[in-house]
């Protein structure tokens, strides 16, 4: 008989860190995407074009980054 654990046996569905709130296509190789961060709720832009890319968070007008409430996203995980 089988010894140890079940594969057939689900493993607890996690839920994914980050969401993409918004992906945009700006060009034959330019990409923007807003991500948020299910845990914290911090927005943030990734821009890549080319060869580079990078990750800032989305500042408001005070300064802060902002944050949206859990409830809001109802976007993919990625």
């Amino acid at each position: 008989m089988f010894k140890g654990k079940n594969p057939a046996q689900k493993k607890p569905i996690q839920k994914k860190r980050f969401a993409v709130i918004l992906n945009e296509g700006l060009g034959l190789d330019s990409v923007s995407t807003i991500v948020k961060d299910t845990h914290t709720g911090v927005l943030y832009l990734y821009h890549s074009g080319g060869f580079g890319g990078g990750l800032t968070p989305l500042l408001g007008k005070d300064g802060k980054p902002q944050i949206e409430p859990p409830k809001q996203c109802s976007s993919s995980a990625v």
